[in-house]
């Protein structure tokens, strides 16, 4: 579920962020493949949504062990970091009827967990503005 409260005290027209953490079901929810395979079809659908508001996939990657901290709860198959061009422009990519009728579907079937933490930048050597 979308957290706008949690949004909704950020800058709404700054840069953001998000961090994705995925762990993925052995199968998908619909019987389609793997829960991996749901993802692909989730990022078909969403990578184009994205990009038309503004924003751009980063980086993505398996999560392969966790180098630091608690184990347990903290076992994810795969993360990505996607940016916006504001706060605004993934909220209305999350609200939109295409992503609730066309991506989010394939996102359930995909994920038994899936956390996304919205960052706003200290450091890069990248410029984002």
């Amino acid at each position: 579920m979308l957290n706008i409260d949690g949004l909704d005290r950020l800058d709404r027209h700054a840069p953001v962020v998000m961090l994705n953490l995925m762990r993925f079901h052995a199968h998908s929810g619909d019987g389609d493949g793997s829960g991996w395979d749901a993802y692909l079809r989730y990022s078909a659908v969403t990578v184009p949504m994205i990009k038309a508001r503004g924003g751009t996939l980063l980086w993505t990657g398996e999560a392969r062990a966790v180098a630091l901290g608690p184990q347990q709860g903290n076992d994810w198959d795969f993360a990505a970091l996607v940016y916006y061009p504001t706060v605004t422009a993934f909220i209305d990519m999350m609200t939109s009827k295409a992503y609730e009728t066309e991506a989010d579907p394939h996102r359930v079937n995909a994920c038994a967990e899936h956390v996304i933490i919205a960052t706003s930048e200290a450091y890069s050597k990248f410029k984002m503005k």
